[in-house]
């Protein structure tokens, strides 16, 4: 049973084909069912078709007149003696559906949609008859952000109609975007009221034009207001791709026209199942097979040159079966099976299966019967629809129940409407919540044809990449995809594109290449005797030390001689031996630092030291002794005769020691490494262990050097040929200068030049003491020997 109500019967009207073919979905699953001798084996279905126009008055005239029978519509009062309808479909508006419900829930009538779901309808307060078999979008937003993701597409623009889906697509979008490091490059959410998009047409084309984002996430129903914006958009060419939804399906129009714009758009629909058999039934569909089926005639009338009976437009002649939907091209009438009539095709069988386990229910029981067969009320059904589950002849799993639908899979679509005319929409990829994250998306993007003008996979950025070595650096005031290039930072790398705001930081033991794209091994360093440096000091240590050794020959040679006699010849032996011990003591600074070698580094460095200036000091100390105390019968002479002063180098050198066994005894110096003062280098150096004492060696030493050129400088004037007052001055203040410069400059390098500073110092003050003390003498001793005696003293 076939009947065609409330349809305007005007052949010359036009019909919109997507609709159409729900409705043919509708008769093929009907047909099926009937076939079927396991399903309703006794039962026949049928269906009445209302066509309802998008106005809240006419469609409560078309709902009560259904209900009624009558034409004049009359609430509460039905001429049908009984009703066969069981179910209601309604679609593709959500407001339709809206209002309908509203009206059939007085009766508990069984109500689906087979529009997009939509969270209004689900409502089970104030609709709880009505259910909705297209499945939630939870997993779009994800789907859509993958897809960016597997382009590295950062830079997106949004087009929404602002409703209150639309209000939430939004919502999941943006939080998934920001999730994932996708910035919005703009939203037009385009109003639902015609005059107020009017008033922003400028603005929400303008956005579009202008915008750098290539990829334009658009969601909305065509038949809103935002498929009126999309009309006055795809007569330019825009170069930009459109990621959309099957609802928002503008190839099935009536016309041809200019769709360069919408060539190449990526779309997402839910996965279903192929149904078999309904290309063949579209295939065979003609007018001689359903004489009542006025969109039928209409399309045969359009397309295979039928001809009207009279003015009215209403009898089809000259019409054979000649002819087939299938001959038709794509914005004639499409072939595939939208999501629509898929969820027709899944309702029918739907209703067929609960209707079906009611009837086998009622077998044990009597059921009221009359003339024509059985009556039950629809409203019976709602327990058996709501626990329904079972699997369609596609095998496809089918739950009234939405807490029980899964939307975790979308086919995804590519246009192709180049040339002109084509209008394909070929299957290019799958999404599947069901897998991981890495195998989420499965394309085959050989196959995808992008926007005319684009011959390879776009990039939809706010800035350019930033390549190896570089980082990004946000823009002020712009979104976090929009950014600078800048080198790395000191001792960080970036080896891949678009590393973000902190490049990778290498570790202690490597350093960052010129380029700062790779971290290269740190090779290990020390001042060795290798380097230039490290020779450099050593040849001068050596040279020194043999000096030294030299002047010591030449003063035991020459001990009986004037000069040697007249200033403590054991004095300044000792002090020539800790002068070549301290010469010989800075190469314990240069090698591979080990750990005998940082003890006795700074041990022997003051010892040697210690023994040098005190032996300085005890010179002076002698030399007043002898010149200020020469009074026979005074007890100071006697201190100068019995060898006192010698005494001062034991106690010095023995509180020198103490320091140092302290010093020793509680945090000695050991091995350590220097990261960071050499780039590309690890410098093994000494760490002192405890700086303190360090200090209070150097102190120690640095007031023993002020005491010897204070005591130095007070003797300076003392009569005498071979005084040398002045020179062990001269020579403390050398001392004292090098040493007073050695600690801010210490402070000042680091690494293998600290240490070269620290051997450099070594030196030069005993070179200082060398110099000042011993060449004047050697002088007299080599060059004038006869000054070297008494009687040449006293000729002059």
């Amino acid at each position: 049973m076939k009947k065609f109500r409330g349809i305007e019967k005007d052949l010359c009207v036009l019909l919109n084909s997507k609709n159409y073919q729900c409705i043919l979905a509708l008769v093929f699953a009907i047909e099926e069912i009937n076939k079927n001798s396991h399903l309703l084996s006794n039962v026949t279905l049928g269906f009445d078709l209302y066509n309802i126009l998008y106005d809240q008055q006419e469609t409560l005239k078309n709902s009560l007149s259904w209900l009624t029978g009558l034409d004049k519509t009359i609430p509460n009062y039905t001429c049908k003696r009984e009703s066969k309808s069981v179910a209601v479909l309604t679609g593709t508006k959500w407001e339709t559906s809206a209002h309908i419900g509203t009206l059939l829930e007085l009766y508990r009538f069984p109500q689906f949609t087979f529009g997009p779901f939509y969270p209004t309808l689900s409502n089970n307060v104030q609709l709880p008859s009505v259910y909705q078999m297209a499945p939630k979008d939870t997993y779009l937003a994800h789907a859509m952000v993958t897809l960016m993701l597997h382009f590295s597409w950062n830079w997106v623009g949004l087009i929404i109609s602002e409703d209150d889906k639309g209000i939430q697509f939004r919502s999941d979008l943006r939080g998934e975007m920001e999730r994932s490091s996708i910035c919005i490059a703009f939203v037009n959410m385009i109003p639902v009221s015609a005059s107020k998009y009017l008033m922003r047409t400028s603005f929400y084309y303008n956005n579009i034009m202008i915008s750098t984002a290539n990829i334009i996430v658009i969601w909305g129903d065509t038949d809103s207001v935002l498929g009126m914006s999309f009309k006055r958009w795809e007569y330019f060419t825009t170069h930009k791709i459109w990621v959309t939804t099957s609802q928002w399906d503008v190839t099935t129009s009536k016309r041809y026209f200019v769709l360069d714009s919408f060539h190449g758009a990526l779309i997402f629909s839910h996965h279903h199942n192929e149904i078999l058999g309904f290309k063949d039934f579209i295939w065979r569909a003609n007018p001689s097979k359903y004489p009542e089926d006025f969109y039928l005639a209409r399309m045969w009338w359009m397309y295979f040159n039928c001809s009207v009976t009279n003015s009215n437009c209403e009898t089809l002649k000259n019409c054979s079966s000649y002819g087939s939907l299938e001959w038709l091209t794509w914005y004639q009438f499409d072939m595939a099976m939208s999501d629509g009539s898929y969820n027709i095709y899944s309702v029918v069988y739907a209703v067929a299966h609960a209707l079906h386990e009611m009837l086998l229910q009622q077998v044990n029981t009597e059921p009221v019967r009359n003339r024509k067969g059985l009556i039950f009320s629809p409203q019976q059904l709602h327990p058996f629809l709501k626990n329904i589950q079972f699997n369609n002849p596609s095998g496809k799993l089918v739950n009234v129940s939405q807490e029980g639908k899964l939307d975790a899979e979308y086919d995804i679509f590519n246009f192709w409407n180049f040339p002109e005319g084509l209008g394909l929409k070929v299957k290019v990829g799958q999404f599947s919540k069901h897998f991981s994250n890495h195998q989420q998306l499965s394309l085959s993007e050989h196959m995808i044809e992008w926007a005319t003008g684009i011959r390879q996979t776009p990039r939809s950025v706010c800035s350019a990449s930033c390549g190896p070595g570089f980082r990004k650096a946000l823009q002020e005031g712009k979104a976090a995809c929009c950014h600078n290039c800048i080198p790395c930072a000191e001792n960080e790398i970036a080896n891949e594109t678009d590393i973000n705001i902190y490049g990778v930081k290498c570790p202690d033991h490597q350093y960052a290449s010129n380029d700062q794209t790779v971290c290269l091994q740190k090779a290990i360093t020390f001042l060795g005797y290798e380097d230039i440096l490290g020779k450099t000091l050593t040849f001068t240590a050596l040279y020194f030390s043999a000096l030294t050794a030299v002047v010591l020959g030449i003063f035991v040679k020459h001990r009986v001689t004037a000069v040697v006699k007249a200033n403590n010849r054991a004095l300044s032996y000792t002090l020539l031996i800790s002068l070549t011990c301290c010469f010989l003591c800075s190469l314990l600074f240069i090698g591979r630092p080990n750990r005998a070698t940082c003890i006795l580094q700074q041990t022997t460095f003051g010892v040697v030291f210690t023994v040098a200036v005190s032996s300085v000091l005890a010179k002076t100390i002698t030399m007043i002794l002898a010149f200020k105390i020469t009074a026979p019968g005074r007890k100071m002479r006697q201190f100068l005769i019995s060898g006192v002063p010698n005494f001062i180098i034991p106690i010095c050198t023995l509180i020198e020691l103490t320091v140092c066994i302290v010093w020793l005894g509680t945090s000695p110096p050991f091995v350590d490494t220097d990261a960071h003062s050499e780039h590309g280098h690890i410098i093994i150096v000494c760490n002192k262990g405890s700086l303190t004492a360090f200090y209070c060696v150097l102190g120690y030493l640095g007031s023993l050097a002020l005491l010897s050129f204070t005591v130095a400088f007070l003797a300076r004037n003392l009569p005498d040929t071979f005084n040398e007052a002045k020179f062990l001055t001269f020579s403390m203040l050398v001392f004292c200068s090098v040493w007073v410069t050695f600690l801010p400059v210490y402070h000042s390098t680091k690494g293998k030049v600290m240490v070269a500073m620290e051997v450099f110092s070594i030196l030069a003050s005993g070179a200082g003491l060398l110099g000042c003390i011993f060449v004047p003498k050697c002088y007299i001793i080599l060059i004038r020997p006869e000054k070297n005696c008494l009687k040449a003293v006293r000729d002059e």
